[in-house]
């Protein structure tokens, strides 16, 4: 049994990936999600080498010398940088393939649904670069519908709302097709980037967005505060003396450091049920709308919306991996999902 499922494994040569802002997570056809890191790449300023890259690149943001910096190739999840991130996928492929026999392989690229036609282009060319024999594209809300189960091939209006680093996504699906898309380039980053210039604003104190990120993760929350462990401390620059300020935050200020960007996001939402035909509402009256995404993990966020739209809200099991599972769906049945590639 043992040397079978070591078999099917040096047989299994296809990825789906989810090339993501904040993560880029990668599905192996016939094991499942095999890595998940996030999009950053730590770069030798002098000669141009690769120092360090996901989780360990991660940690240079803010802390580097001169002669490196650390890039996050990825903006609002479309590329950026296009050498940085040929980088990072020949370096991502390497890792999982590393104990795999793996040939020219083929693969599913989850994107955002606002993507150009010359967006795509580089998406595809930076996977030719590194060796990918095939390259398929699904749209990211496409993807998370198939990740979480929902039944986009029957005629009826399935929402999904994909809360990455980048960008929000909000889609409309009926019949393995979008029937109604928004990318919004307002999503995780932005929140952080809230915190900092809140930060900035009232208590004339200078943080990092990987601070701000943690504040976000450890205590942002849409639900008000019932008074218990109301309070984080912060550890920043005093912008007028430069030296270091400590500062206790209540989760009342990190609601409302954010409240622009979630602002942002039910605006979107509520423009998708504005624009759609009535049959759509209908449908969404019985089946509700998904929440996907690390920003759908933001505590409170699926009863606000739920209480200024009006649709019930659900969200999936694991939020993070609802993208790069449904790629990978696609993956191992390609003949079902035919429909849904854009190229």
């Amino acid at each position: 049994m043992e040397f079978l499922k070591k078999l099917f494994g040096l047989l299994s040569t296809h990825f789906a990936m989810d090339l993501g802002t904040a993560n880029t997570l990668i599905y192996m056809k016939g094991e499942g999600v095999i890595l998940n890191e996030p999009s950053v790449v730590a770069i030798d300023n002098y000669n141009g080498k690769v120092i360090a890259v996901g989780r360990e690149a991660k940690e240079y943001i803010g802390r580097t010398p001169p002669n490196i910096s650390a890039i996050r190739p990825l903006k609002d999840g479309v590329i950026a940088d296009f050498d940085v991130t040929k980088a990072m996928i020949k370096y991502f492929l390497t890792v999982v393939s590393r104990d795999r026999k793996v040939s020219k392989p083929k693969m599913v690229v989850g994107v955002p649904s606002g993507i150009t036609q010359v967006e795509k282009k580089a998406v595809m060319d930076a996977c030719f670069q590194v060796g990918i024999r095939d390259v398929f594209l699904i749209e990211e809300p496409m993807a998370a519908a198939v990740g979480a189960g929902m039944p986009i091939e029957l005629p009826r209006g399935n929402m999904v709302v994909d809360i990455g680093g980048g960008t929000t996504e909000v889609a409309i699906i009926s019949l393995s097709a979008t029937a109604y898309s928004e990318s919004l380039r307002v999503a995780g980053d932005e929140l952080d980037e809230s915190i900092v210039r809140y930060l900035q604003k009232k208590h004339q104190v200078a943080i990092g967005v990987i601070a701000a990120e943690k504040l976000k993760i450890e205590g942002a929350s849409l639900i008000p505060s019932d008074g218990r462990f109301d309070t984080l401390n912060v550890v920043g620059k005093d912008i007028l003396t430069g030296i270091p300020k400590s500062l206790k935050l209540s989760r009342e200020e990190i609601r409302e450091a954010i409240e622009e960007p979630i602002s942002a996001i039910i605006d979107s939402i509520r423009r998708a049920l504005e624009k759609l035909p009535p049959e759509f509402v209908s449908d969404l009256n019985d089946s509700g709308m998904i929440l996907t995404g690390g920003g759908a993990l933001l505590k409170g966020l699926d009863e606000r919306i739920e209480a200024e739209t009006g649709v019930r809200v659900y969200m999936t099991d694991d939020p993070l991996l609802s993208v790069v599972r449904g790629a990978g769906q696609a993956l191992e049945d390609m003949a079902r999902y035919k429909r849904v590639f854009i190229n």
